[in-house]
Parts: structure tokens; sequence; C-alpha cells
């Protein structure tokens, strides 16, 4: 009977020592997720965005407008003049080895292309000619828009993927609108929406040079859906409060 009761209380002893040991983890584990913001909402922070492997993520800033230097097709120099330019640039990064560009290089070679803005010049960036098959370079470029050859340029305009297009302003040096797509309409639409959606558009001051600024247009139907949506139509007496004074002095 003395050994059962001793070793009742063996048990005891362990599991007492057991339960505080599991008390003390749980205690350290609450103190490292209350040092973590648990628990505290004005502590909480969304995880990092993440995409899935080789689609590019979103840009968060305006890309600055960089001059372009580097060789043409044939190996001979080009500078392509961004910064302070006149009207519009659509900068298309391509590529001979890139299945996806195919398509972009048959549009660009067709000289109906209408490109976003009206005033706006195409110029085709690929990477430098040790990167790129010069002969289908050559097959490839077209002769009414000029392609330069620039891996620094690349760089410098940060871009994740190819296709990729840029659409600036060249006496601002703004970026109207940038991304990839699969097809040359896909490019149109998304970037006239953005020139859209900024109310922008190329115009050509006193002196002959491009200029982006808001279109009066664009500004006008602007207001005009403001005032709708709070229930303010033509012919509304709100609009004419110089009328209405006028009639109360007559009156």
């Amino acid at each position: 009977m003395t050994a059962v009761v001793i070793i009742m209380g063996i048990a005891l002893l362990l599991l007492g020592v057991l339960v505080l040991g599991l008390l003390r983890s749980h205690a350290d584990i609450l103190k490292q997720l209350h040092d973590l913001g648990a628990g505290d909402r004005a502590n909480r922070t969304r995880p990092p965005l993440r995409t899935r492997p080789g689609v590019p993520t979103p840009r968060t800033g305006v890309t600055p407008a960089h001059d372009i230097i580097g060789s043409t097709p044939s190996g001979g120099t080009l500078k392509i003049g961004i910064e302070g330019s006149t009207g519009l640039t659509l900068l298309a990064f391509l590529s001979t080895g890139c299945l996806s560009c195919r398509g972009f290089w048959e549009a660009f070679a067709r000289e109906d292309l209408a490109l976003p803005g009206g005033q706006t010049r195409l110029v085709i960036v690929t990477k430098s000619l040790e990167q790129e098959s010069t002969s289908q370079l050559n097959k490839l470029a077209p002769a009414h828009h000029p392609t330069i050859a620039s891996s620094e340029a690349w760089d410098a305009y940060d871009v994740p993927v190819s296709p990729y297009f840029i659409l600036i302003d060249g006496s601002s040096g703004m970026t109207l609108g940038e991304g990839a797509a699969a097809t040359w309409p896909q490019v149109d639409n998304l970037l006239t929406q953005a020139m859209a959606d900024l109310g922008v558009a190329p115009s050509t001051d006193s002196q002959g040079s491009g200029t982006a600024a808001r279109s009066g247009a664009a500004r006008e139907a602007k207001v005009d859906e403001e005032l709708a949506a709070a229930g303010i139509t033509p012919g509304h007496p709100s609009l004419y409060p110089e009328d209405s004074a006028d009639e109360e002095e007559s009156e």
C-alpha cells in the first residue's frame, strides 16, 4: 500500500512539472504574439503583395523619362530624345526571341497603324545587339518607326517583361500609362483609357511644342457627370443665381 502511495505521489509530481512547463511555454507564445501586434487592430499589417512567378508586380510610381542611346539594327549608333521632346512617345519593348512579340512586330509594320493620342510617335526598343538575333531584327524592324537596341534602356525604365509598353509625354516627362499586353488592340485600349482617366490629350502651344494638357471636353464631361449625380441638370435654378437675384429685385 505504501508503495502505491509513493508511486502516485511521484506521478502527481511529474504531472505538475509537465503542466508548469506547458503553462510557461504558452505564456512565452502569448508574449511573442503580443510583441508582433496580434490582437491589436491598430498594429495589424497586411502581408506583402505576392504574384505568381513570371507575372510582373503592379507599378507603384511614375517612371521618369530618359533619353535612349543604343544601336540601330544594322549596327550604327542612335540616340532617341524623350525628355523635352514634342508630343507623346510610345516605347514598345520587344525582343526577336519573344513569341508574344511577333504580333506586335507585324502590327508595327503596317503604315496605317493608329497610335493612341493622334500625335504619338512609336519607338521600338530591343535588348542590345549581342542579346538579339541581328538577322531577325533587320527583318522585323519597320522602316517607318525607329528601332533601337539598348539593354540600358530596359534597365533605366525598369522593364519587367516583354512585350511591355510605356506612353510618355516628352514635354513634361510624365508617364501617362504603362503595362504589358498580349495584342496591339489591348495596348491601344489600355493606353487610350489611361489618357481618358487622366483627362490628358496632346495639344500644341503657340511655339508649336507638344504639351500634355487637361482636355477641356474631358473636364466638361466630368463636371456634367458630377452635377447629374447631385441631381443638378440643365436649367436647374442653382445654375443661375444671378438671374434669380434679379427677379427678386424686380419684384
